[in-house]
């Protein structure tokens, strides 16, 4: 029987390597990895629907299909998951000092239905009580001016988020026109200028207690397939998430080997064993079981946000196919 020949757009991720290099194959498909910038298979992913299969950011995902936009299904893979305590930037001696600081100030960020916003927002709400709509949201580009929603947004009453097209975050954190900042990534003004620091100085700490205590592993990035592809090939969906499982296994175990430096970080071994102590013996989990209570969390923080215009249960995001297969 001929392959199935199909493009997947992802990052260069250890635990996606093997399906890269063809060491890991998913059965009855050849795939062609194509070398892209996440904002490149973002644009392109969920603008143009120009790949079979994608990576693709958890919020902008959820909101299209809590929208009506079924364009896209997901397989509860999850190439890309941070804890979020440390995408929170202030003004060393600012009015900043701990999180109950942030209520009633303003706070910049990149988009609201940034993924890692969605989590920080949660973080915010759940863990550490603040009433978002006491706190002046503004949306701007991280490093440059221009940036906007990608996608609808619903916003619940008495939250409150303006636009700034002409500025960017990095300049307006150093200037005093907003308290902080939340990015995914560090931006600019961060290391440029020596006063702007992160909010939760201890930061693996603080993150490996919260993971301890709440079992949320925050997930990032999902993957998505065409549904015209499935509709026809309905088998792709198992298939696919069985080949990521393996390709990921095959990533922890050389995450966990103690017999040569297999990654360039000193200690990554011991790093890898600390992680398996807080997080499972699967370190980097896939699956709907395994990460059950990260996804209830992130789909109540979503809707609760308005960046879901409903509130979606699992079993709307991922292949019926692998809703089966995905506890292993």
């Amino acid at each position: 029987m001929n392959k199935l020949a199909l493009s997947l757009a992802t990052l260069r991720y250890d635990h996606v390597a093997d399906l890269i290099t063809g060491h890991v194959t998913a059965e009855g498909i050849t795939l062609n990895h194509l070398e892209l910038s996440y904002h490149d298979i973002l644009l392109r992913g969920v603008m143009f629907n120009d790949f079979d299969v994608a990576e693709i950011s958890m919020a902008k995902y959820a909101a299209m299909r809590s929208n009506g936009d079924d364009s896209l299904i997901a397989i509860p893979v999850f190439p890309n998951r941070m804890v979020r305590h440390g995408s929170f930037y202030v003004m060393d001696g600012g009015p900043i000092e701990t999180p109950a600081d942030l209520a009633g100030r303003r706070i910049g960020l990149p988009e609201w239905a940034q993924t890692a916003a969605v989590y920080a927002r949660g973080l915010l709400a759940h863990y550490y009580g603040i009433d978002l709509r006491t706190i002046d949201w503004v949306q701007a580009g991280a490093d440059e001016p221009g940036r906007t929603e990608k996608v609808a947004l619903s916003l619940p009453a008495g939250l409150r988020l303006t636009p700034v097209p002409d500025r960017s975050l990095s300049d307006m954190l150093p200037a005093g026109e907003i308290d902080a900042m939340i990015s995914a990534q560090a931006p600019r003004c961060y290391g440029a200028d020596p006063r702007v620091r992160l909010l939760f100085q201890h930061t693996i700490d603080v993150e490996q207690e919260y993971v301890r205590e709440t079992h949320i592993y925050p997930v990032m990035h999902t993957i998505v397939i065409k549904k015209t592809l499935l509709d026809r090939a309905p088998w792709v969906a198992a298939n696919l998430y069985a080949a990521f499982e393996e390709a990921k296994r095959n990533s922890v175990e050389r995450a966990l080997y103690t017999g040569a430096s297999m990654f360039p970080i000193a200690w990554h071994a011991d790093y890898a064993q600390r992680t398996k102590a807080i997080i499972g013996d699967d370190i980097f989990p896939y699956g709907v079981e395994r990460n059950r209570v990260t996804l209830e969390a992130f789909l109540d923080y979503a809707y609760e946000q308005g960046v879901c215009a409903r509130r979606l249960a699992i079993e709307d995001l991922f292949a019926p196919q692998t809703l089966v297969h995905a506890h292993v």
